[in-house]
């Protein structure tokens, strides 16, 4: 720090700027260069991948530390490098329950360093700082979606999940604490206003789809008259297919390409661009959409369809209560569509009740998959 020089002197500041430039460049020379030729090497053993990232991430929490950054710093270096890499999913799989055991630690710390008696004149501003992050953040995202070119339902949905501050703040606020830049009392703020928005905006992205629709007539005003990021120009007119595959998986891949060797025109749609990517590949004509997505079956031209095959699992994911199934029938009733509806379903306890909602045929693949291999069994014995 240079002789004589105080805590926070101008000398502290740059060797702390120095330090932290030359970090972040070798942190982007590594994922440049050194990264995807290192964990080639270690992704050989599952073992040594992990303890190379534990390495890896201790390493620049211990570099960061010693320039004057923080700990926390230096490990999100290290997780934004590791993320750049094609091993990105193997090593948060495999990582995730480590990751979850010591953040318990965290929040165990966080709460018996909170003195409670101070949490009691922070209801107030806590309140008003909550309804601003709850409803504040969501707006902001949508305005800022829309005037990208995004649709309106678009940006409500990525709205809702920055609808809280993160555990992240929390660890600065913490780190301010120790530091002593911040007050207790500001921690108990930020603390609260974590709790608060954390509980209710879980709640907000279950039940996303229904806060959209009740929601939707006042959206209009974040949208613009021609949301261009979500018009498909690789897409052909739907008028000339006459059938509709939702969900281009390898049951409906299969499904899209037995009806184009039968002569048939199938039009595939998944929200994945891999998987319509992988279908305009294999010489089929595919769009980017969602079957749970009411405005996007509005939009298609189903007059000439004679059949729609949804091959989408009928499971709730992780971040909504929607159940893309009934989504779909909800969805092609209100765009007028009376032809026949196709859905695949894993269970036969799904099958009353989505007949009586309105599908016209059930598909069991795993049941067909089965018997078609007694069938071979049977006559190959």
């Amino acid at each position: 720090m240079g002789t004589g020089a105080e805590q926070g002197s101008p000398a502290d500041i740059l060797v702390v700027l120095g330090g932290g430039i030359g970090l972040v460049a070798a942190v982007v020379l590594f994922i440049r260069f050194g990264a995807t030729p290192l964990l080639d090497l270690m992704s050989r053993s599952p073992e040594l991948l992990v303890i190379f990232a534990v390495g890896w991430a201790a390493g620049l929490a211990a570099t960061a530390d010693a320039i004057g950054l923080g700990k926390e710093l230096g490990g999100l270096l290290a997780g934004m490098s590791l993320a750049s890499t094609q091993y990105r999913d193997a090593i948060n799989s495999r990582l995730s329950s480590l990751r979850d055991f010591l953040l318990l630690f965290f929040f165990i710390h966080l709460g018996a360093s909170l003195s409670l008696n101070s949490l009691g004149g922070q209801i107030v501003p806590a309140v008003f700082l909550s309804l601003f992050v709850l409803i504040g953040n969501p707006l902001i995202v949508l305005a800022i979606m829309g005037a990208l070119g995004y649709r309106k339902r678009t940006g409500f949905l990525a709205g809702l999940t920055v609808a809280q501050i993160s555990e992240f703040s929390l660890i600065f606020m913490a780190m301010g604490l120790s530091l002593g830049h911040v007050t207790q009392e500001a921690l108990g703020l930020v603390t609260l206003v974590g709790l608060v928005t954390i509980a209710a905006s879980v709640y907000m992205i279950t039940w996303s789809h229904r806060l959209y629709g009740i929601f939707e007539p006042c959206l209009g005003m974040f949208e613009r008259r021609m949301p261009y990021r979500e018009i498909d120009t690789d897409t052909a007119p739907t008028a000339n297919h006459d059938f509709v595959v939702f969900g281009l998986g390898r049951y409906g891949s299969r499904i899209g390409q037995r009806l184009q060797e039968l002569g048939h025109h199938p039009l595939g749609v998944d929200f994945d661009p891999e998987a319509v990517a992988s279908w305009r590949r294999l010489g089929l004509h595919a769009e980017y959409g969602d079957a749970t997505d009411p405005d996007f079956l509005a939009h298609l031209d189903l007059k000439h369809v004679r059949a729609v095959v949804s091959a989408v699992p009928r499971e709730r994911g992780p971040l909504t209560e929607a159940d893309p199934q009934l989504a779909l029938l909800h969805g092609l009733k209100s765009a007028g569509y009376r032809g026949k509806v196709f859905l695949s379903v894993g269970t036969m306890a799904d099958t009353d009740d989505l007949m009586r909602r309105g599908a016209s045929v059930i598909l069991r693949p795993f049941d067909d998959a089965g018997d078609y291999a007694v069938r071979q069994l049977v006559g190959a014995s």
